[in-house]
């Protein structure tokens, strides 16, 4: 299977794109393009006189996508981006020599060589995933059917910048990680949701359950985000439409329930509420047919406390929530 994973969109999602500054070739390898403005010096903010200096901040030069489905040589549906002018611009010190980096992102499958990356940012992201990252990297590798990393063009480094998986947690259910998961879910879930939950986590559903994992750079550009949750809703209507293995595999992979481990920290201010580590967890327990909060485990790596909340969603209200993303980052354009 090709490690290239280009864009895939349903028609009816597809954007207008600006003509100026396209490309004039029809290439296929064109990807999202990214262009993050690094500025080595930095001065202290004034007023708002245009005569003042600000402070240099990170600058990013982020395109819209055009989406058109094509076929790779496995036969996977897949989409193609062209790149189009949208900027973001700030004001700069005239005074800074500026560097300018190009960032080509392109969106993968699964791979051996995504190992370290994969497994850094499930460290990074959570307390409750650092102990246990190794063995879900190693899973998401495996699972290539559901599942996007986020890179760059011809790296041969292995680097992710993003990732998105789903791991049915029947498929799955005699990997020590899957257990710790499932055990970390009921260990204080409230009284009111614990059966709905065991239910869902019992691998005996109608339809399959699965855990939810995600994560990026936390200065990922929205449009990005967009595209990688995107991206991994079309694995999964693709992988139920191709399922290799007859009718059995395609039921493991029409998933009908997911349980999202959402890393976050207390909101402060009295009110109970959390601050999610990543906005979209947000959006998603906004559909969640219940959310509760709990302890996630203490790290030294980590000074503030940890929290993490447990989502559960239902495919409608998933698939709702993506709705409800697109609205947010493209104005419900």
């Amino acid at each position: 299977m090709s490690n290239n994973k280009e864009i895939r969109k349903a028609p009816e999602q597809e954007d207008e794109v600006s003509s100026e500054d396209e490309s004039s070739s029809d290439d296929d390898s064109l990807v999202l393009e990214g262009v993050v403005v690094r500025n080595p010096d930095v001065s202290s903010s004034s007023d708002d006189s245009d005569d003042d200096t600000e402070d240099d901040e990170e600058e990013e030069e982020i395109n819209d996508t055009e989406k058109a489905a094509s076929m790779n040589d496995s036969g996977k549906r897949k989409a193609q981006a062209k790149p189009a002018q949208k900027k973001k611009r700030k004001k700069k010190n005239k005074d800074s020599d500026d560097e300018i980096l190009h960032v080509d992102f392109t969106f993968c499958d699964m791979d051996e060589k995504y190992f370290h990356g994969l497994k850094s940012l499930l460290h990074d992201s959570s307390t409750v995933y650092q102990h246990k990252s190794s063995d879900l990297a190693d899973l998401m590798i495996e699972n290539i059917s559901v599942g996007t990393i986020v890179s760059t063009d011809d790296d041969e480094d292995g680097n992710v910048f993003g990732f998105a998986s789903i791991l049915n947690v029947t498929t799955y259910q005699k990997a020590p990680v899957i257990q710790y998961l499932k055990d970390f879910c009921l260990k204080d879930c409230p009284v009111k949701h614990r059966k709905e939950l065991e239910i869902v986590l019992s691998g005996k559903t109608k339809r399959p359950a699965g855990f939810f994992l995600h994560g990026r750079m936390i200065n990922m550009p929205l449009e990005i985000v967009q595209v990688l949750q995107q991206q991994l809703v079309l694995d999964m209507d693709w992988a139920v439409d191709n399922a290799e293995g007859g009718e059995e595999e395609r039921k493991s992979l029409d998933f009908g329930a997911f349980i999202r481990l959402a890393p976050c920290t207390p909101g402060g201010g009295g009110g109970g509420g959390v601050h999610y580590r990543f906005f979209d967890d947000e959006i998603f327990a906004d559909r969640a047919e219940f959310v509760f909060t709990v302890d996630a485990p203490k790290s030294y790596s980590k000074e503030d406390k940890q929290l993490c909340n447990v989502l559960v969603l239902t495919k409608t209200g998933h698939r709702a929530a993506m709705q409800d993303l697109d609205k947010l980052i493209n104005g419900g354009k």
